[in-house]
Formats: C-alpha cells, sequence, structure tokens
C-alpha cells in the first residue's frame, strides 16, 4: 500500500499543482465502498480515479460520485481518463449502481455521457460559477436523474471540496 500512495502522491502532485488531493485520495483509497482504477505505462502511474459509492436520503438506490480523477500531465490527449471513466462506469452498471455524479467540467465530462444540473444536492452548496459543473449519468436505463440529498462518507464530507 506504501507504494501506491507513492505513486498516487506523485500522479496526483503532477495532475494538480495547486491542490492537494492526497488526503482525500487516501481516506478513500481501499475502502470496500470505493472502486479504484489505474492505468500504468512504462512502469510508472499515468492515470487513476475514484467512484464512491453513495445514498440519497430516504431512497433505496445506490448512486457513485466520480472522482478525483487524475492522469499525468505527459499521459493527457490521449484518452486515458476516457477510458478509465468508460471503464468504471461499465463496472458500476454490472454492480447495479443507478446514477453516477461527477463535479467537473462539463466540456470533458459531456463525452463520457454526463448531462449537466443534477438535481441531487451535494453535501455542501455549489458556487454559483459550479452549478454546470455538477453532472449525472443514468446507468439503469432511466432517463431522467434522481432527486434528493447526496449521502457520502466521511472523506467527502470536508466543505472546501465542494468549493
Amino acid at each position: 500500500m506504501t507504494e501506491d500512495i507513492v505513486a498516487l502522491t506523485a500522479l496526483y502532485a503532477a495532475s494538480f499543482p495547486d491542490e492537494d488531493l492526497m488526503p482525500l485520495v487516501a481516506a478513500l483509497v481501499g475502502r470496500h465502498d470505493v472502486l479504484s482504477l489505474s492505468v500504468t505505462r512504462d512502469g510508472r502511474l499515468a492515470g487513476h480515479c475514484l467512484f464512491t459509492q453513495a445514498k440519497l436520503q430516504g431512497k433505496t438506490e445506490t448512486l457513485a460520485l466520480l472522482g478525483p480523477l487524475a492522469v499525468h500531465p505527459d499521459d493527457q490527449r490521449q484518452g486515458i481518463g476516457l477510458n478509465l471513466i468508460a471503464d468504471g462506469l461499465s463496472q458500476l452498471t454490472a454492480r447495479g449502481i443507478a446514477q453516477v455524479l461527477v463535479l467537473g467540467d462539463p466540456a470533458y465530462y459531456s463525452k463520457s455521457g454526463f448531462h449537466p444540473a443534477a438535481r441531487v444536492t451535494p453535501p455542501f452548496p455549489l458556487p454559483a460559477q459550479w452549478r454546470e459543473a455538477w453532472q449525472w449519468q443514468r446507468l439503469d436505463g432511466a432517463t431522467q436523474d434522481l432527486t434528493g440529498q447526496l449521502l457520502l462518507p466521511q472523506p467527502w464530507l470536508n466543505e472546501a471540496l465542494w468549493r
């Protein structure tokens, strides 16, 4: 596990030099309710993403939150991130996950089938400029997004992650 954290730390530092996502990543990796996917190239970690299972308050469906997603700058624009997302969505569909949410660039995530303006309420209010970045995708064949308050595990309950 130490080697994984070392490689993840290097990847996330290179991918997000102005953000420290490692406390979140380290808290999520290895949890039973988190799908962790990675890609290596030439013996080094080139890409990584997490899908955290979640629920809606008072509902039975299981959802997932995509993120963080990191691709090393030397490996960007080669489809690694999109392939990680596609693999994750496939695995989540097989597990019966109803919907996936993501907070990210709509131009990028729309390539993987995400739609802006999810009606699921995140744990903390989003800044106005991020509202279109809160996106959804149904995996169970339904066409409308679910609605309600998103319930996530403790590592996601840090307001700074949502601002």
